[in-house]
């Protein structure tokens, strides 16, 4: 019963932390730490460190590099010489290098052999590579890059799967402070062409194919053509997964690996740029984003340490390609010393369930996947719990679109109920989270637990007033170290500008609605560039896809709202339906009645068509805007970059609904 006192109380947690558990959290002994040597508050847990974290912005991260012993091989002047976004100048003077801190734990004797990656592919038996060997193997193929050349600014490419060859490639760039960037083996050339020209690579690791869905798909062609379209390529290496000879011209993998030689990591500038990431290049080019080694390794340190919980005990597993920016991130568990889990394949072979046998043969204690993967879990009867066996997996964290309440439930419900489910939302521009995991504090059902540390996450209403309870746009008002430092090919930083700046000039505007509950956590709705707008009352279509993919007869959906020449507004919803279910007048009436329901009466879609698929980007996010634009009338080749598609004759339907409009 609600007293008077409080109409409105706060809903029970999904779950709670015990007091061991909040006590063991690194998170907890940082913040002791650094009150003691920082002036951190003492008292008021998390939301207490929060508020000093983004009041004491400066201190803080001074903290975080003192805490996990960053080795600056020359001093920094000041923490923050410039807050200016874009363009905040961190750490100025100091020079370090990020290959040397991810490999750190190999020169523990205790750790030396144990293993630093644990690759698993679809046989599913896992195979290990120590810390000493991969510091063996970085070390050789470091002495290699540079006997071809390369040097501090040069660029290489990978376009492999997420195999040790890569991490070790990423690793190698790394120490000779080369500019690393990748795709994986399954993007087209011209999808990969669109990214690797744009920052002309020196040098390319390439694989003659790869093992998805039990079938080996042969790039041989793809590589030749990529060979052909990049001519600043000094070298390309080959590397024969599928057990191919090296072709003409290329050098092999083994053979630049077989050295025994120490690295050799090169200090270079705190802002020198670490790695490419690409946006998903849906309407034009990819955006080619530069985030820099110093400012990577603080995000990422703070990220995986403090509010991921990971150390050297740890088995970190999330289910990524090469393509996407959380194969970096997971690369990067290696600087806290954590084994990192790598699987090669399709997270649904030979069953749905297959990821959730992964992480029981690997040990995993931290399971990242998509929410795509839970909602497909939940809908093919997956039951975790009762066919493999958890007990090591401590948190599964979920990112690529906001995680519905069903999920939570479900991950509560099939995994363990004492889990800690961590949905986290951030993004390739920043290469990390804005809001997510905390391991101390309890969880919603369709909430992310809150604001990162060092991060001043606000929602703002279109006059740019902060807003909490209620829908406002997800921006930051203060910098993170790992913001891009530029773009590629973007000499005046306009593009970059206009990106994240253009509605609140200098404050990053990141294209989500999301509400900052009045308990401190955060919701997302979707992207505020495809909101549904429908008599004034705005709201995002990952509330619409929340509710309809509810109904088993959905395999998934697709919602556009789209304003109309003549004042109107036409809100279709298109539905991919599960096998064996029929679109007719009772699941038309089902779906309305939900939405109506369950959300919101304004927003009942005007009509329910029935599609062959949803088309995604490479990286597996519905694409929404370029079908919005198809539907407003723009021709195909106008609307969407082909190449960053997964399906493009799928949007042909989507086209010829609108030529049937007129």
């Amino acid at each position: 019963m609600t007293s008077a006192a409080n109409p409105d109380p706060q809903p029970a947690p999904l779950w709670q932390p015990d007091s061991e558990r909040i006590a063991a959290a690194r998170i907890t002994r940082f913040q002791a730490w650094a009150a003691e040597r920082y002036g951190a508050p003492a008292e008021g847990g998390y939301p207490a460190l929060h508020r000093w974290s983004v009041e004491e912005l400066d201190t803080f991260w001074q903290a975080v590099a003192d805490w996990f012993d960053i080795r600056f091989s020359s001093p920094y002047e000041t923490v923050l010489a410039d807050r200016t976004m874009p363009g905040a100048q961190w750490f100025p003077g100091a020079t370090l290098n990020y290959a040397e801190h991810a490999l750190r734990a190999a020169e523990d004797p205790r750790r030396a052999d144990a293993p630093a990656l644990l690759h698993v592919d679809e046989t599913h038996e896992p195979v290990a590579t120590s810390w000493s060997e991969l510091r063996r193997q970085v070390g050789s193929l470091a002495a290699e890059l540079r006997a071809l050349g390369v040097r501090p600014g040069d660029r290489v490419s990978g376009y492999l799967p997420n195999v040790p060859q890569a991490v070790t490639a990423l690793l190698a760039s790394a120490a000779v402070g080369a500019v690393w960037t990748s795709c994986a083996p399954d993007f087209g050339a011209r999808s990969v062409l669109d990214r690797f020209q744009q920052v002309e690579p020196v040098v390319l690791f390439t694989v003659d194919g790869y093992r998805y869905g039990g079938k080996e798909h042969d790039r041989t062609d793809v590589v030749a053509e990529l060979r052909r379209e990049l001519p600043t390529l000094r070298a390309v290496v080959h590397i024969p997964l599928l057990g191919t000879p090296a072709p003409e011209g290329t050098l092999d993998w083994a053979a630049l690996t077989a050295g025994d030689t120490e690295p050799v990591f090169e200090q270079v500038p705190f802002d020198h740029p670490l790695w490419v990431l690409y946006s998903s290049g849906t309407t034009g080019l990819p955006k080619a984003i530069v985030q820099s080694q110093g400012g990577i390794l603080l995000e990422h340190f703070k990220q995986l340490g403090l509010h991921c919980d990971l150390g050297p005990e740890d088995r970190f597993f999330w289910y990524t390609s090469t393509g996407w920016m959380m194969w970096n991130f997971l690369v990067s568990g290696l600087l806290t010393g954590t084994t990192v889990i790598l699987y090669d394949g399709s997270p649904g072979h030979p069953d749905t369930g297959a990821q959730w046998g992964v992480a029981e043969r690997t040990g995993a204690t931290l399971f990242g996947t998509s929410a795509a993967y839970v909602m497909a879990c939940r809908k093919a009867g997956v039951h975790p719990a009762r066919d493999v066996d958890l007990s090591r997996v401590k948190g599964v964290a979920t990112t690529g679109s906001p995680l519905p309440p069903d999920g939570f439930r479900w991950l509560h419900d099939e995994v363990r109920e004492d889990l800690w489910i961590a949905s986290v939302s951030g993004g390739t521009d920043v290469c990390s989270c804005f809001a997510g995991a905390v391991p101390t504090l309890p969880v919603h059902i369709g909430e992310l637990q809150a604001p990162c540390l060092g991060t001043d996450l606000q929602a703002w209403d279109a006059q740019g007033r902060p807003v909490v309870g209620e829908v406002g746009e997800l921006v930051v008002t203060n910098p993170m170290p790992s913001m891009p430092i530029r773009f590629w090919n973007d000499p005046d930083g306009s593009r970059y500008r206009d990106s994240y700046f253009d509605m609140f000039p200098g404050v990053w505007r990141h294209g989500d609605w999301i509400t900052l509950t009045d308990h401190g956590s955060v919701i997302i709705h979707g992207r505020s560039d495809s909101t549904l707008n429908r008599q004034g009352v705005r709201m995002g279509s990952a509330d619409i896809y929340e509710v309809v993919e509810r109904l088993p007869e959905i395999r998934e959906s697709l919602v556009i709202g789209l304003e109309e020449p003549d004042g109107g507004y036409w809100m279709p919803l298109f539905i991919h339906l599960a096998e064996g279910a029929v679109l007719d007048d009772a699941l038309r009436t089902k779906i309305k009645q939900a939405i109506r329901e369950q959300l919101s009466p304004r927003h009942v879609p005007d009509e329910i068509i029935e599609a062959p698929g949803v088309p995604h980007t490479l990286t597996g996010k519905r694409i929404e805007v370029p079908v919005k634009r198809l539907l407003q009338g723009a021709a195909l080749d106008k609307a969407v970059n082909p190449g960053s598609v997964d399906d493009l004759e799928l949007l042909r339907f989507y086209e010829d609904i609108a030529r049937k409009r007129g």
